[in-house]
């Protein structure tokens, strides 16, 4: 299935990746807002294809333009109990303060809610916690 969006022109280069951290409240009233949209918020892309499309914008200087995209997983680290390959969870963050830990960006994911669902693609290595609780690494759709 073919993916669709708009990014800046600027930035549409085949190979570039992103995260969608989701609708900008500017975009609310936009014409081709609902190709934006669409995309599954937390989640990462790479664009595979550019388009010929392009649209004007209020926030991307240049306009934007049509591209086709795929997403990708993302690594992330989650309870062990609930990293099962192929499962679908409901991301919970950890209660943790531990800012300084190796693992902090990775426990609590840019762009991603509490009880936003994603798949687990594929179980890796177990991770030392600071807060002592059982956490393993993986790659999440």
């Amino acid at each position: 299935m073919v993916m669709l969006t708009v990014i800046g022109k600027k930035l549409a280069k085949e190979g570039m990746e992103f995260v969608y951290l989701g609708p900008l409240s500017d975009c609310k009233d936009c014409k081709v807002r609902n190709i934006c949209f669409h995309l599954d918020r937390g989640s990462r892309y790479r664009v595979v294809g550019l388009r010929d499309v392009m649209h004007d914008c209020p926030l991307h200087e240049e306009g934007v333009r049509v591209v086709q995209v795929e997403p990708l997983p993302r690594k992330a680290v989650i309870m062990k109990k609930v990293a099962m390959e192929g499962s679908s969870i409901s991301y919970d963050f950890p209660k943790c303060r531990e800012r300084g830990c190796p693992h902090f960006e990775l426990c609590f994911i840019p762009g991603v809610d509490t009880g936003q669902k994603k798949k687990v693609a594929k179980v890796m290595e177990n991770v030392d916690c600071k807060i002592g609780q059982s956490r393993v690494a993986v790659m999440v759709e």
